[in-house]
């Protein structure tokens, strides 16, 4: 059951942990075959299923080490209607998917021996593709889209919702109001380009206070997420109000651009090192940056760097 969503832990400040770029490290360092990066996938193989249990308790152990909070995201990025028809998923199998990702979190909850709380999340990804918003919906078509998945995670042990990898700010819109109707706790992230624009060309601003004024402020928080720090670390301006709905950072090891990855044949995994330091430097900038992990091409390694580099400031 959920245990979490009156009273979010990580609201409080303290510094949590969350995964890298799951679907990745499970095509590029797993060697695995994930149609239309739809990890959840796995999920219908005993093995695949061990697959993922082994990626989760990674991150698990890593929290334990550094004695942090653990948010779990469901590897249900893809598990959408549209995604799922097209790998051959009727409604109702796309649904017992869903479930089937937050139990496996359940249990490596279970597992946690933290000192810090572990939050079960459950993931929703955009309809279209994450780099391009292509056919857009407006917001009303974006919350009847997304509330089926989020309806889903209501009923299971999901303690919230993070919407990841939005890039036009009418899906956000969306799915901060099936969140709400599903009386669901809501992050919201937003993928930016190396101008720290969305790919709409709106600045991350404008879409954070969009949402904001449309939703009464119903997401609990904001993240970044699938981009690197230097595309957009020049437009968080501390001090002003919006940035400070900003708490978590999900960033990509690359320096290169959407189209530059889409075109990329290898994985290009940065360097773990400078991309925990700039977490670092972040997180003194911005004081209420507290949850932390990585997306496309980051894996343990990297989200390894970003604990040791950021661990100490929080120390009390």
């Amino acid at each position: 059951m959920a245990q979490f969503r009156k009273a979010l832990p990580q609201l409080s400040g303290e510094f949590f942990l969350t995964d890298g770029g799951i679907e990745t490290t499970l095509i590029f360092l797993e060697r695995l075959e994930l149609p239309d990066f739809a990890a959840f996938d796995l999920l219908k193989r005993k093995e695949g299923e061990a697959v993922l249990r082994k990626y989760f308790q990674t991150y698990s152990g890593l929290a334990q080490r550094f004695g942090t909070g653990l948010i779990l995201e469901s590897a249900t990025w893809r598990a959408s209607s549209d995604w799922g028809a097209k790998l051959g998923y009727s409604a109702k199998e796309m649904a017992e998917a869903n479930r089937r990702a937050i139990a496996l979190l359940e249990d490596i909850r279970n597992e946690f021996k933290g000192a810090r709380k572990a939050v079960i999340s459950g993931c929703v990804g955009p309809r279209g593709d994450g780099y391009d918003p292509g056919k857009t919906m407006s917001e009303k078509e974006a919350e009847t889209y997304h509330v089926r998945q989020v309806r889903v995670f209501e009923d299971s042990a999901a303690d919230m919702v993070t919407g990841i990898t939005m890039n036009y700010v009418e899906e956000a819109v969306g799915i901060a109001r099936a969140a709400e109707r599903a009386g669901m706790p809501l992050a919201l992230s937003f993928t930016v380009e190396t101008d720290g624009r969305l790919p709409t060309g709106q600045t991350l601003r404008s879409a954070i206070e969009h949402v904001d004024a449309v939703t009464s402020a119903y997401p609990s928080y904001y993240i970044i997420n699938c981009s690197h720090p230097t595309h957009f670390e020049h437009v968080l301006i501390e001090g002003e109000c919006w940035t400070q709905r900003i708490r978590g950072l999900r960033a990509n090891a690359s320096r290169k651009s959407h189209a530059e990855l889409n075109e990329s044949p290898e994985l290009d995994i940065g360097d773990p090192a400078e991309l925990g330091a700039q977490h670092a430097q972040l997180k003194k900038r911005l004081a209420q940056l507290n949850v932390m992990g990585g997306c496309c091409g980051t894996d343990h390694r990297h989200v390894e760097q970003i604990a040791a580099a950021c661990s100490p400031l929080f120390a009390k």
